[in-house]
């Protein structure tokens, strides 16, 4: 037996006897068990673990081990979100191929999870790059393309005009640049595959109401991003077009329309060709050609100044009959809404600036309420008013309250054919289309004659080809491959091409969770008595960056699945975690640009933090960790200091699942000490007890009372942290206690220390699974511990027979007695009275008054 604790040898000995057994294995739902399917976001196999990862799957992995021991079968898989750009471009940098690059990853990673002790089920492995899995995505694209939810359209995209390729917006720099060639990205129109999310806009809305275990700020952002606006849509025939040609505009402020003075539309929009008149032509076509280089989180930032110019046409606003002028802007985008604007510069912000900053007419239609009739406030004069009130120069409408105005304004223009009441959403159609080799083809075929044929069941997947070269310039590799694109058409054997486009990896990672159900299933994506046994994930954990794009797509694939008949479920996940960052100390100089203002933190002396180049003083902070900032701790080297169980517990301790966490070296240290604490006090029984057997005690006896409470009261306390609201470190903060409650115990050759002892390592095996199952072999048990099942606390042994009572005399502490718990205030006074407390404090004094707290003090007043 070991004298000391040494995770190096212990912990690769269970990760194999684990391996061995299978214990994680979920059973199928014949198993008549309840279910429990636990899951962490899949991550991009990198080749490296990072901490943020060694929080997240330790969170999930000690839920999943913790409802095993409660008797659920638990789902508990993991996979690789693997295709996507930086394998392309490592193929680039390394002159090898994605698909070498991201399977020797893939092995590197999964041997880095098991060292961590991770309950895997890896028989249910998946990869989205691997052809098994993407057959199935192809077939999902098919669904979809069947039910007429996916289609295809022109987009502006962004393109590198001197790689000559597209590149997808996380490659352009905040400052439009191309991250490759440097190059000022240009905006080019092509025809792009397009998923009909808006079609379930109000569905993902509504909806949001039924994930009641969501956290509020993730519904939050979603409804925002999905961002239904109720209004109206309005028409603004253009002078001189004999009422052929109008603007059609979106409002949710109808009751403003009489404050018009001008209409915007985008750059980009169809109508600017044809109504600039030649005396504008060319100043608007110099601005056109500026704006399609802005990129689109500065056309349209608040701190932005708003920038436009006239195109020389005419509107007419049919509310009052009055001519405005038609501009043309930076803010307004061609693809949200309408492409534009009424301009009502009294009553919004950003139109009250630009009509100040182009001198455009103000005109107030909507006063405060109780302000006199006829009259304009001088204070509105000096910013925009946004408030309901009253609405004044506003026709027929005047007087009355503008939220009322809004509806009759409403009916007004239905009953005129100047418009209508109209629902509209921010969220757009996803675009799915990407021009790079390495992503899921997408499975049509483009016949001159039949059009978009879909390619059969039968000859998916549409594999990619392994001949391919790779320059990262030009277009995407499967365009150049003629013997690929080149193909009959399934439906008359035209010669015809195929897509070349692959698939957005969202798409990947917006059904995998469904996969896992019947991972190895080579006839279907999955089964559908499986998938929907065990379906929805009950806990879902991964980060908050995720609130909006993954999960909303993942919530999409859902429905429409649903209403295809393979799925029975609405919504994917149960209950979302969205855990907190790991963040290290970190330093930068900001006297310094770019990359070379971050100090690594090794080259750093933490006590005079100085620019080991120049000597300056440098700042110090803690913030996310990454590579880019040299604040970063693997993994691997934190694991072979401390061991993993030291490192699931430091992480799971430091802070709240949900809160970032600062990694802390002497924290780390204080975990390890813990962890070598319970060693010693397992340890140190086993030796004692081979010498003496325990005695039969009887649990009345005070010292077993007291320790037996202590073991109860932690099984209580720690379940209650593993359920609802997970609040893993103060669980742990619950194992300390119970470990100094045995410490300080003298009834060590009891049965009660034994089922103290028994009880912590049960307690402690989901948060550090090594030491405990070794413990528990130590002990003499022959069977795992993580097939023991979990603990239930003896109501009576939580009852407390004594209490801790506060004497005071003139309201000061003079010491404590231990009384019956359930004393009245008459008893708690006579023990008070009767305690050498009391006679030495109130020897020759006279009580005037005696104060009893039941269940707490005595305070004599004398």
């Amino acid at each position: 037996m070991e004298a000391k604790y040494n995770p190096q040898q212990i912990e690769p000995k269970w990760q194999q006897i684990w391996a061995e057994h299978k214990l994680d294995d979920a059973p199928e739902q014949e198993d008549s068990r309840p279910k429990f399917y636990a899951l962490s976001m899949f991550p991009y196999p990198s080749g490296d673990l990072h901490m943020g990862h060694v929080r997240n799957y330790t969170i999930t992995d000690v839920i999943a081990r913790f409802k095993r021991m409660q008797g659920y079968r638990v789902l508990h898989p993991m996979g690789w979100d693997a295709f996507g750009l930086p394998a392309e471009n490592a193929a680039i940098d390394r002159g090898t191929t994605p698909s070498e690059w991201t399977f020797k990853n893939m092995a590197q990673m999964r041997s880095q999870l098991q060292q961590v002790g991770l309950s895997y089920d890896w028989n249910r492995e998946v990869a989205t790059c691997a052809p098994d899995y993407y057959r199935w995505t192809q077939w999902l694209f098919l669904q979809f393309l069947k039910a007429d939810l996916a289609y295809q359209k022109e987009a502006t995209v962004n393109w590198d005009p001197i790689d000559q390729t597209v590149l997808a917006n996380e490659q352009v720099d905040n400052e439009g640049k191309s991250w490759r060639s440097g190059a000022k990205v240009e905006k080019r129109k092509l025809r792009q595959w397009f998923l009909k999310i808006t079609d379930y806009a109000e569905q993902l809305l509504q909806d949001l109401d039924k994930l009641t275990d969501w956290p509020e700020r993730v519904k939050t952002m979603q409804a925002n991003w999905i961002g239904k606006s109720v209004g109206a849509e309005l028409s603004f025939p253009i002078l001189n077009s004999g009422n052929q040609e109008a603007i059609a505009v979106f409002t949710t402020r109808p009751d403003t329309v009489y404050g018009v003075s001008y209409v915007v539309l985008a750059p980009e929009h169809p109508l600017v060709n044809q109504i600039t008149t030649p005396e504008q032509a060319a100043t608007v076509e110099a601005f056109v050609a500026e704006v399609a280089n802005i990129s689109e989180m500065d056309r349209t930032a608040e701190d932005k100044p708003k920038r436009g110019v006239p195109t020389g046409a005419i509107a007419i606003n049919p509310f009052t009959g009055n001519q405005i002028p038609i501009w043309i802007a930076d803010y307004v985008l061609f693809e949200y809404g309408t492409g534009a604007v009424m301009g009502v510069p009294a009553h919004d912000v950003r139109d009250f600036a630009f009509a100040k900053q182009y001198d455009l007419p103000i005109q107030y239609v909507i006063v405060p309420n109780g302000t006199a009739a006829g009259e304009i406030p001088k204070s509105l004069s000096q910013s925009a008013y946004t408030e309901s009130g009253v609405m004044v120069n506003s026709g027929d409408f005047d007087g009355i309250d503008s939220p009322t105005a809004k509806t009759k304004i409403i009916e007004l223009a239905e009953a005129q054919g100047w418009g209508k009441g109209r629902v509209q959403y921010r969220l757009r159609d996803w675009l799915i289309s990407r021009q790079r080799y390495w992503g899921c083809p997408i499975p049509v075929i483009h016949c001159p004659h039949c059009g978009v044929v879909p390619v059969p069941d039968r000859d998916l997947p549409i594999e990619l080809p392994q001949n391919v070269e790779f320059t990262g310039r030009g277009a995407s590799p499967l365009a150049k491959l003629e013997s690929w694109v080149n193909v009959p058409c399934p439906t008359c054997g035209t010669a015809a091409k195929r897509e070349t486009d692959t698939m957005d990896t969202f798409i990947d990672s917006s059904w995998y969770f469904l996969r896992f159900s019947d991972a190895q299933n080579s006839d279907t994506a999955f089964d559908f008595q499986k998938v929907n046994d065990w379906l929805p994930v009950d806990q879902y954990v991964g980060g908050v960056e995720h609130a909006i794009l993954h999960l909303l797509y993942s919530r999409f694939f859902t429905k429409v699945l649903r209403d295809r008949g393979i799925l029975n479920f609405d919504e994917p996940f149960k209950r979302l975690l969205t855990q907190g960052m790991v963040q290290g100390l970190t330093y930068m100089n900001p006297n310094k640009s770019g990359k070379d203002k971050w100090i690594p933190s090794a080259l750093v002396d933490p006590k005079d933090p100085r620019d080991p180049d120049t000597g300056e003083a440098i700042q110090a902070f803690y913030t996310t960790m990454s590579k880019s900032k040299g604040n970063g701790v693997a993994p691997k080297q934190a694991i072979a200091k401390y061991g993993a169980d030291t490192i699931r517990m430091f992480t799971l301790f430091k802070a709240p699942p949900e809160k970032d966490l600062e990694w802390d070296e002497a924290d780390v240290e204080g975990q390890f000490r813990f962890v070598n604490r319970v060693w010693r006090l397992v340890t140190e029984f086993v030796e004692s007890r081979s010498s003496s057997s325990p005695q039969n005690n009887s649990p009345d006896e005070k010292g077993n009372r007291v320790l037996r409470r202590a073991i109860h009261t932690a099984i209580k306390e720690v379940t209650e942290d593993l359920t609802g609201d997970y609040q893993l470190n103060t669980a742990i903060s619950e194992l300390m206690k119970l470990s100094n409650a045995l410490q300080d115990s003298k009834e060590k050759n009891s049965a009660i220390y034994v089922e103290g002892i028994e009880s912590l390592l049960r307690l402690m095996a989901p948060f550090a699974p090594h030491i405990t199952d070794e413990l528990w072999a130590q002990l003499g048990h022959s069977e795992s511990i993580h097939l023991q099942p979990w603990l239930e606390p003896d109501p009576e042994a939580l009852v407390v027979d004594e209490i801790t009572l506060v004497i005071q005399v003139n309201g000061k502490l003079r010491g404590n007695i231990q009384v019956p718990a359930g004393a009245d205030k008459a008893a708690l006074e006579a023990y008070a009275r009767n305690s050498p407390i009391a006679q030495k404090y109130l020897e020759g004094k006279d009580i005037k008054k005696v104060i009893a707290v039941p269940g707490k003090l005595v305070n004599f007043v004398v």
